[in-house]
């Protein structure tokens, strides 16, 4: 078996910042937000995912970050990086409210928190971190996180999901 793990790729190092190591990442397919700041993030080098810490990391609009790793202290060790591409490791950030697949949800009736249909499946858009449905409503489609915050219940006998559907979204 072995031991090389399933890569996200979620960030690339746009440019260093001040002289102590700090980088900017701009992120894509998964939000700043997102990132477990406890664990690792992935960097190759020599052909081999190397491990780094995330010792800071502040919010930069939607999609980028100030990030400090550990062992980065320098300038120049932040130079080294610039241009490389930052993966996670994507068993960590599969969508664990999930037991199939999305594309088995395809055709489920949806039925809001007040007992309303609000549409069927009609496809999905597998976001890390994210991973949200297309539904058909009576006005055309919309697109609804599928978070298990929003999950009530989920019927498989009869394929009906009830979510509760935050306000604006159908």
């Amino acid at each position: 078996m072995s031991g090389e793990k399933n890569m996200l790729q979620a960030a690339r190092i746009l440019k260093s910042n001040g002289t102590e190591g700090e980088v900017l990442m701009g992120f894509r397919g998964i939000l700043p937000e997102d990132i477990d700041i406890e664990g690792p993030v992935f960097i190759y080098i020599d052909g081999l995912p190397v491990p780094f810490f995330i010792e800071s990391f502040s919010l930069k609009g939607n999609s980028k970050a100030l990030v400090r790793l550990v062992d980065i202290h320098s300038l120049q060790d932040a130079e080294e990086l610039v241009g490389k591409d930052v993966f996670l490791d994507a068993s960590e950030y599969e969508d664990e409210a999930e037991d199939g697949n999305l594309e088995d949800l395809e055709g489920w009736t949806v039925i809001d928190q007040n007992g309303n249909k609000a549409g069927t499946v009609s496809g999905h858009e597998d976001i890390p971190g994210n991973p949200c449905l297309y539904i058909d409503t009576k006005n055309g489609q919309a697109m609804i996180p599928l978070n298990e915050d929003l999950i009530l219940s989920v019927e498989n006998d009869s394929r009906i999901i009830r979510m509760s559907i935050p306000d604006g979204l159908l």
